[in-house]
């Protein structure tokens, strides 16, 4: 029998907002909406496209931009009865976030879950505008140039011996969403697992999946 494991997408997902798009509307610095139609039209690849938007901040506004999303993320209904759920069954949960360091680690410091369950871009501010480091990149078998890539991260889980599970949203998900059993989806994620034919469960809240899960939603 294999083993449930669980990565779980963090913008938009375990929080209410895209806390990226969320900060560049805010901020609004010059040229943040040509990089999001290049990202979202798939011309730019993420890496290429987070790290140019970030590169339009000045490292001074570093606490401003960290303040405004921590005030403004909010986290989505039963994430710590999800979390609770995989503790009670021994269900490995990893945070799979395209999101960056800065912002992912405070946000996420009130669960408990371990650091090293926790995989995030990281931030360097010693220039003058802010610039992300890359501390996952793509292995050799993803050429999507991800910044930070999720399939390296559940390529680590082997298929014969994991049941492998992905909680998402966006276009950060949609190449893992090809590589995993079961595929909770939210928005974007959603119209890809049906337009590709994926095993894929819609939900809005985490109570939706653990309801699912508890209905024994999967078949290790």
């Amino acid at each position: 029998m294999r083993k449930p494991v669980l990565f779980c997408d963090f913008d938009g997902t375990i929080t209410l907002s895209d806390n990226i798009v969320s900060l560049m509307k805010h901020f609004n610095p010059p040229g943040w909406e040509e990089i999001v139609r290049g990202i979202v039209s798939e011309t730019k690849s993420i890496r290429q496209g987070v790290g140019e938007m970030f590169a339009l901040l000045p490292s001074s506004s570093k606490e401003d931009v960290r303040r405004y999303v921590l005030e403004t993320a909010g986290i989505r209904p039963g994430f710590p009865e999800l979390l609770e759920w995989c503790k009670e069954h021994e269900v490995e949960f990893f945070v799979t976030s395209g999101g960056i360091d800065f912002f992912v680690y405070p946000l996420l410091e009130p669960f408990g879950i371990p650091a090293d369950h926790i995989y995030c871009n990281g931030s360097d501010f010693s220039g003058e505008n802010i610039r992300i480091t890359w501390p996952h990149a793509c292995d050799g078998e993803c050429s999507n140039d991800c910044g930070m890539c999720k399939t390296a991260v559940i390529r680590r889980f082997p298929s014969d011996r994991y049941y492998r599970i992905l909680i998402g949203d966006s276009i950060t998900d949609f190449a893992g969403a090809k590589l995993v059993d079961l595929v909770y989806s939210r928005s974007h994620l959603t119209e890809r697992c049906r337009e590709l034919g994926l095993p894929h469960v819609p939900f809005e809240t985490f109570h939706d999946i653990i309801r699912h899960l508890n209905e024994g939603g999967f078949e290790a």
